[in-house]
């Protein structure tokens, strides 16, 4: 199933990075831009179902790029502005733009504004994880595991999307909140501890089923598929 393409155009580096692990831990594609001029050539190259755009950028101003964008996509268009450009969005909007948020964002609620405008757009199967028999749906909110729907919180759905996302691979406490949360926490082996406890009660992952999740150590994880 395609999965949604986001066009990530921001030129804080540490805001990029993060945006497009959190993005891609939910299972869309990303393109990354730190410059108008590099999202021209990418828009050219990629064809974006979604374009998240800050507004400062260093060669331009988002809010003028998006009436530049209106001619060549109807992707919609999210931006991402400082509070004292929320006077200015009414221009953004005007010359194309769908929606916008304030920064600081959570990115959980930078999630549901992307998820529906992609639902607006037609885009149903965006943000979903396969990995048969497990399928995560983040739009529907719910994971299916060989053909049975698992009753999880929107943070457990979160948790196994990023472990079905680097399945195979070792995961410390720290990386996997960054991913499922969209945060930094210093509590955050506590946390995932817990939330990976209730994780495998649900879907019984450590009792010869599909799927195991293993400790790598003090606060590492692999979550892998068992070879039948």
């Amino acid at each position: 199933m395609k999965k949604a393409k986001l066009l990530l155009i921001e030129d804080e580096t540490e805001v990029l990075e993060i945006n497009r692990e959190y993005f891609e831990g939910k299972g869309y594609e990303t393109v990354c831009a730190p410059t108008l001029s590099k999202a021209r050539f990418f828009l050219e190259e990629h064809a974006p179902d979604l374009i998240l755009l800050d507004v400062m950028m260093p060669d331009g101003s988002g809010f003028d790029f998006c009436a530049e964008l209106r001619q060549k996509t109807n992707a919609p268009i999210i931006f991402l502005t400082c509070r004292n450009e929320n006077e200015s969005v009414v221009k953004g909007l005007l010359q194309g733009g769908d929606d916008y948020v304030t920064k600081p964002y959570d990115l959980n609620v930078l999630s549901a504004r992307v998820a529906a405008q992609l639902r607006r757009n037609g885009f149903m199967s965006a943000g979903i994880i396969e990995l048969p028999p497990l399928t995560i749906d983040f739009l529907a909110g719910e994971a299916v595991l060989d053909g049975n729907r698992i009753p999880l919180t929107l943070k457990e759905l979160q948790l196994l999307g990023c472990f079905a996302l680097f399945a195979g691979q070792r995961l410390n406490a720290e990386e996997i909140y960054r991913r499922a949360w969209g945060e930094q926490s210093p509590g955050a082996t506590g946390t995932v501890k817990t939330h990976v406890a209730n994780l495998r009660r649900k879907l019984r992952l450590d009792d010869s089923g599909w799927f195991e999740l293993s400790s790598a150590g003090k606060s590492e994880y692999i979550f892998s598929k068992i070879q039948y």
